[in-house]
């Protein structure tokens, strides 16, 4: 298993409008790994909608998408839906040219990244990528009736499988540019610790494990790691027990209840898992504007402490670190956005600094 020795990473939104311009923002301050940014600010760039096309009966309009599964040829277009599928599943040659790539107009930032990767040289120790959760992504999508489509069976599934493939079409992509260590494909999923709540009544703990595992399953099985992305708060026994690679989490205000989760995540940690720490703060905006870069190591080096009482030593906790904001910059002004990733930069050489002196 890849270990990153306390290696910065980001999530992947940026509050500006220009892809290039993000890439370059990107690789100055993550150069060892770098992502593909997603502007936000921009139509079609939303967190929900950007890995949507392809999806059977989708209708977009008024800056808003929607499912209509009462419009003329739907039933024809999910079982279009399910045949290419099968012939991807089959033969992954096909996923390239498929309905599951990635598509210029809403993931722009893609084809701007690895555009810049492949005409210049950079030294990386890998790339990553993201792709937005089946839950959060099923639950913000409504039908014609603005019911969620995670609540039907046949909607939730071809979501699932739609999104999973579009983690594994950006595996084989990104493969293209690495060499030793596989592509890592991020999956932002924030309400799978909130299922709980009133707000998800009816949705249950299989069926966001089931869903969730499904897009894990995919980006491994073509080689890829699978981390899962979460800045929200709640139950985190499914992602700590689910097969993933990575979690990353918010370290500067959750940790002390991440933690509660005693047994899974020593399990986790004892199989080889890492933690995407997010200990650099983007959702409060006044403890962004006054924290330092000191401050932050000096409350993560506390956590760690903590952390290695549950039985690692801290030599192995670090090895298995990221180091990241505790979430994407995109609702965040231009310089706040610049300070967090620099912040994100800041921290991780002191880590990693603290990790040679460990050796």
């Amino acid at each position: 298993m890849f270990k990153p020795g306390c290696l910065p990473i980001l999530i992947g939104s940026l509050p500006i409008m220009d892809h290039n311009e993000a890439v370059r923002i990107i690789l100055a301050h993550t150069p060892d790994i770098p992502l593909w940014p997603q502007l936000p600010k921009l139509p079609g760039e939303g967190m929900v909608n950007q890995f949507l096309s392809g999806f059977p009966g989708l209708i977009e309009a008024d800056n808003r998408c929607w499912v209509d599964t009462e419009a003329d040829g739907f039933t024809e277009a999910m079982a279009s839906f399910y045949q290419e599928y099968m012939e991807v599943i089959e033969n992954p040659t096909l996923l390239k040219n498929s309905r599951f790539e990635l598509q210029n107009d809403t993931a722009k930032g893609f084809y701007a990244f690895t555009d810049i990767l492949k005409s210049e040289n950079h030294i990386f120790t890998t790339l990553k990528g993201q792709v937005t959760g089946p839950m959060t992504t099923g639950l913000g999508v409504m039908d014609q009736h603005n019911r969620s489509n995670f609540f039907d069976d046949n909607l939730r599934d071809m979501l699932i499988k739609l999104l999973a493939l579009k983690g594994r079409w950006q595996v084989n992509e990104l493969k293209q540019l690495t060499t030793h260590t596989p592509p890592i494909i991020f999956i932002d999923e924030p309400g799978i610790v909130s299922f709980g709540s009133s707000a998800f009544i009816g949705v249950s703990r299989e069926m966001v494990s089931n869903a969730v595992a499904e897009v894990i399953a995919g980006i491994q099985e073509a080689g890829g790691i699978a981390g899962v992305h979460i800045c929200a708060n709640g139950d985190w026994e499914p992602v700590l027990s689910s097969q993933t690679d990575i979690i990353s989490f918010d370290a500067y205000f959750y940790f002390d209840n991440f933690i509660l989760f005693k047994k899974e995540l020593i399990d986790f940690l004892s199989r080889g898992g890492l933690l995407a720490w997010g200990i650099i703060p983007t959702g409060d905006l006044l403890v962004l504007e006054k924290v330092t870069s000191d401050e932050l190591f000096t409350k993560w080096k506390d956590q760690l402490e903590l952390l290695s009482t549950f039985g690692f030593s801290r030599k192995q906790l670090m090895e298995q670190t990221f180091i990241a904001p505790s979430c994407g910059t995109g609702s965040l002004t231009p310089d706040l956005a610049l300070k967090v990733l620099q912040l994100t930069g800041e921290v991780a050489e002191k880590a990693q600094n603290l990790l040679k002196r460990n050796d």
